[in-house]
């Protein structure tokens, strides 16, 4: 049997008076600075280690935030690499069509350079080359006979002649170039009024054949279709004179002729629709007279 003391009540007043005095009269001499000392002499263990926690506590945050912002960065770049492929689509998208823009105006101009003259715009869709892969000999147009597209229409660009139509079918139509040994070209030069006939030749510039021995042909000189033998219209550009061969023992001198065409650079044609070739033409029969 446990035996309770008759003073407990009192012991427990007194120690709690005590410790509530203590309490109070440190307070005190906190206020008045007097622990001052105490509280520094207290503290100074503890500060190393309070510091090397809160080193702990920042390194930790710190490697937390680098993390989180990497991440972010990484969608950013990602983000960012999808735009910039985005935007290169567009821009060549936007160059693509300015450059075609650009061709039609040329074109345009041609046209209205030309107003007696009714052209068709085609699109190249295909070359043809010779024996020598650097001479091309003809292209292949998306114009044929559904587009009213005939034999012997002159075929021509904003700078100048290409050629002729040969063989039609009735989606595309085959032209036979200036530069081809088979085709010949009745021309004029600008300035003199020489006549000749453009030929192409296997490898090298057309040449403009059948000239006076002693006419004067300079570099640079123009030349034009003639009109002769009624298979182009006349004043249609050909090309420049870059230089003119002259043999003592020949009839002629002869003219290289460098077109004004790119024709491996060449994308569109105009087809000169209401010229018809002489020698496609039907004359009407002495029979009926």
């Amino acid at each position: 049997m446990i035996r309770i003391p008759h003073n407990y009540p009192r012991a427990a007043n007194v120690r709690l008076l005590i410790l509530l005095a203590v309490s109070v009269g440190l307070l005190v001499l906190n206020q008045l600075g007097v622990l001052n000392s105490v509280k520094a002499l207290v503290l100074r263990p503890i500060l190393p280690l309070q510091s090397g926690m809160a080193s702990v506590t920042y390194g930790i945050q710190t490697v937390v935030n680098t993390a989180r912002e990497l991440s972010t960065m990484r969608q950013q770049n990602e983000n960012l690499q999808e735009l910039v492929g985005r935007l290169t689509i567009e821009n060549v998208r936007l160059k693509d069509v300015e450059v075609e823009n650009a061709r039609l105006r040329r074109l345009l101009r041609f046209r209205q350079a030309n107003p007696g003259l009714d052209v068709r715009g085609g699109q190249i869709i295909g070359r043809i080359v010779g024996r020598d892969p650097t001479v091309l000999r003809y292209l292949q147009i998306d114009l044929g006979s559904d587009h009213g597209i005939a034999p012997g229409m002159p075929v021509v660009s904003d700078v100048g002649l290409v050629g002729r139509i040969t063989d039609v079918n009735a989606t595309s139509a085959r032209v036979l170039l200036i530069t081809d040994p088979n085709s010949s070209v009745n021309a004029i030069i600008q300035g003199s009024r020489l006549i000749g006939v453009i030929n192409g030749v296997d490898a090298g510039y057309p040449h403009l054949n059948f000239l006076p021995q002693d006419a004067t042909i300079s570099p640079g000189d123009i030349v034009l279709t003639s009109g002769l033998a009624g298979n182009f219209p006349k004043g249609l550009v050909i090309g420049q004179v870059v230089d003119a061969v002259r043999h003592d023992y020949e009839m002629f001198q002869y003219a290289e002729v460098r077109p004004t065409v790119d024709f491996n650079r060449l994308e569109t044609v105009l087809v000169i629709t209401n010229f018809r070739p002489i020698d496609s033409i039907t004359l009407p029969s002495d029979e009926g007279n």
